[in-house]
C-alpha cells in the first residue's frame, strides 16, 4: 500500500503537539513578516525625511521660520525635525529668560539628547521581535522534529518487523517542523541585520546633526 507523504497529509495527521509546534511558527512567521515590511517602510521614510530636512536646513534660511513651520504641524514630525525642534525651542525659551550663554546651550543640547533617544527608540522598535524569532524558531522546531521522532519509534514497539514504511510518515511530518522553525528564522535573521545597520546609519546622521546644531546655537548664543 502506498504511504501519502504530501505536506498537506502529514500535516494534518501529525501529532496534536506537533501540529501546535506548527502552527505556533506559522503565526511567528506571518508577524515576523509584517514587522519586515513595516521596518521597511519605517526605514525608507527616514530616509527620505532626513534628506528633506538636511536640505531644508541647510539653505541658508531662518532657523526661526523653519522652526515655526515644523512646529506648527500637529503631526508628522520625526527624526531630524523632532531634534531640531526640541534644541530650538529650549534654546528660543532659555534666552528670553536671560539664562547665561553656556547654560543657554547646555540647556539645547539635553533637550536634543532626549529627543534623540525617543527617535531611536522608535528606529529600534520590533528588531527585538525579529531577533528573538531567529533564535529560538530553530529550536521550537527542533522540538517538533524530536517529539515527532519520538513517536514515530514509540510505534515501532508494538510491532513485530520494522519497516521504512512504517516510520517515515512519522519523521517526515516531524522534519516539516525543522523546515518551518527555518523559514521562520532565516528570514528574520537577514532582516534583523540589514535592519540594525540602517538603524546605525540613521542614528548616526541624526549624531552628527546635533552636534553641527550645536555649533550653531553656541555661535547665536555669544552674539
Amino acid at each position: 500500500m502506498e504511504t501519502d507523504l504530501s505536506i498537506i497529509h502529514l500535516v494534518t495527521n501529525a501529532s496534536l503537539i506537533v501540529q501546535i509546534v506548527m502552527l505556533m511558527l506559522l503565526v511567528v512567521s506571518l508577524v515576523s513578516w509584517m514587522r519586515i515590511f513595516q521596518k521597511s517602510r519605517m526605514m525608507k521614510q527616514a530616509l527620505i525625511e532626513a534628506d528633506k530636512f538636511e536640505d531644508r536646513f541647510w539653505s541658508g534660511g531662518d532657523l526661526s521660520v523653519l522652526y515655526n513651520k515644523i512646529s506648527s504641524r500637529s503631526s508628522g514630525r520625526a527624526g531630524m525635525e523632532v531634534i531640531f525642534e526640541a534644541g530650538f525651542r529650549e534654546f528660543s525659551r532659555l534666552r528670553k529668560q536671560g539664562v547665561v550663554s553656556e547654560s543657554v546651550l547646555s540647556g539645547s543640547q539635553r533637550a536634543m539628547r532626549i529627543a534623540l533617544s525617543r527617535e531611536v527608540d522608535r528606529l529600534e522598535r520590533n528588531l527585538s521581535f525579529l531577533a528573538t524569532v531567529g533564535s529560538t524558531s530553530p529550536y521550537v522546531g527542533l522540538f517538533g522534529t524530536v517529539w515527532g521522532i519520538m513517536n514515530s519509534f514509540r510505534s515501532l514497539g508494538s510491532v513485530k518487523q520494522a519497516t521504512i514504511a512504517m516510520v517515515a510518515p512519522g519523521i517526515s511530518e516531524a522534519l516539516i517542523a525543522t523546515a518551518m522553525g527555518l523559514f521562520a528564522a532565516i528570514p528574520a535573521v537577514i532582516a534583523y541585520n540589514h535592519y540594525s545597520s540602517d538603524v546605525e546609519h540613521i542614528v548616526n546622521r541624526y549624531h552628527n546633526f546635533s552636534e553641527e546644531f550645536s555649533n550653531i546655537l553656541q555661535r547665536q548664543a555669544l552674539k
